[in-house]
């Protein structure tokens, strides 16, 4: 299995998934169960004012309004649901069936602020939701309260269900498109959103107890909040441009070495030029083609991007004879790999012939200098630099090579 594969099934089921199971494997196992029921009220107000607050503080929209949605249905589920009449019961059904129709949408809105004129729209819709589900009981119009408990398949195994069919129909259709959406466009918080709904839905399914039901769905909160911290975490350490960890991760890796290891310093030749040839869009496809080689470094070295064309390779605790073999491999890889260059404004899909002389392919090299903590070099700023100077005689000695 490749890596950028196993990053993306990884990237899936972690850290969103795991919380996922952990939580069901706790609410499933009788003590633990009866301990998190005990604390469900603290748990519960604690991920609603944690993640409303972050959520604010880092203007995602998608955070604030999933946590009001969230906490919105287990205020009605516990004070209203469990009443035990017949409008606790279809109240009931009616957040069952709203939940995850509005989770879906939410999810499939960009993140366009809270306060905003977007953000009010979402607003309205939640509040226009609250009030025409008010005035169809104030008007005591059961007929078409009767839709979200309406049977549409006669089935004994389905009516055992805690879930009316409605309801079921809504949580898969949500489970599928968000499960589509976190595979199609894998980020955090759409895998995230798959969990959260997953954990949702099975908590409902299996008619837990109050105290158990607002535990869980602070858990589905939580499983949003991490995200987002995630997501947090990856715009101040990964360039958003290359993916790779970028100047500041270097620097605090620098903080941790021992008293061996190698740095290299890559820089793409002739790069300004290309730039100027072509344009930045062009020149951001290289730099992107680059990094992508560089994450398939060998010999346990680690890459960040450093900045502009500049990129870093660390070996922690190698010599510099361990690294030079790895680095010429990164080096003839990347001199191997060739680049297209398309004319401006080719067509979004591809055509059925090219036309002649609407690509061109041109060689992508690189200049490595390395340098190993030697000698009078003790400090890693010092190494940098002794492979910065190592880097110049590479260019200087013709480029597409590496020197030490």
């Amino acid at each position: 299995m490749s890596h950028p594969i196993f990053r993306r099934i990884a990237g899936f089921f972690l850290p969103a998934g795991l919380l996922f199971v952990v939580m069901v494997v706790l609410a499933g196992y009788g003590p633990t169960a009866t301990r998190l029921g005990a604390l469900a009220d603290i748990y519960f107000y604690v991920a609603l004012i944690f993640a409303l607050l972050l959520g604010w503080r880092f203007d995602r929209s998608l955070l604030v309004f999933s946590t009001v949605v969230i906490g919105l249905a287990v205020w009605l589920l516990n004070d209203y649901g469990n009443r035990g009449d017949a409008i606790g019961r279809i109240l009931s059904d009616v957040v069952a069936v709203l939940l995850p129709l509005n989770l879906l949408l939410l999810s499939v809105c960009k993140e366009r602020g809270i306060i905003t004129l977007h953000g009010l729209l979402r607003w309205g819709v939640l509040l226009l939701q609250a009030l025409l589900v008010w005035l169809l009981f104030h008007f005591k119009r059961f007929d078409w309260l009767g839709l979200f408990d309406t049977t549409y398949v006669k089935s004994l195994w389905l009516e055992e269900l805690a879930l009316y069919q409605p309801a079921l129909l809504a949580f898969i259709l949500a489970l599928i498109f968000s499960c589509y959406r976190a595979i199609r466009h894998p980020t955090p918080l759409s895998s995230a959103m798959f969990w959260a709904i997953a954990l949702l839905f099975v908590t409902l399914l299996q008619g837990h107890d109050t105290a158990l039901t607002s535990a869980l769905f602070a858990s589905a909160i939580v499983i949003l909040l991490v995200a987002v911290i995630e997501i947090s975490y990856s715009m101040a350490f990964r360039d958003e441009l290359t993916g790779l960890t970028g100047r500041r991760a270097l620097n605090q890796a620098l903080l941790k070495l021992g008293s061996r290891y190698t740095i290299a310093m890559l820089d793409v030749d002739h790069f300004k030029k290309f730039n100027d040839t072509y344009g930045h869009d062009v020149g951001d496809e290289v730099l992107q083609m680059v990094a992508a080689r560089m994450s398939q470094v060998t010999g346990g070295g680690r890459v960040y991007r450093y900045g502009g064309e500049e990129f870093t390779v660390l070996f922690p605790g190698k010599g510099v004879d361990h690294a030079l073999p790895h680095l010429e491999a990164l080096r003839e890889s990347i001199a191997n790999s060739g680049f297209t260059v398309r004319e401006k404004g080719r067509p979004g899909t591809k055509p059925e012939q090219r036309r002649k002389g609407s690509e061109k392919q041109v060689q992508i090299t690189v200049s490595i200098g390395v340098a190993e903590r030697e000698g009078e070099l003790r400090e890693p700023e010092a190494v940098i630099k002794e492979a910065d100077k190592a880097l110049y005689r590479a260019k200087k000695g013709g480029r597409n090579r590496v020197a030490t």
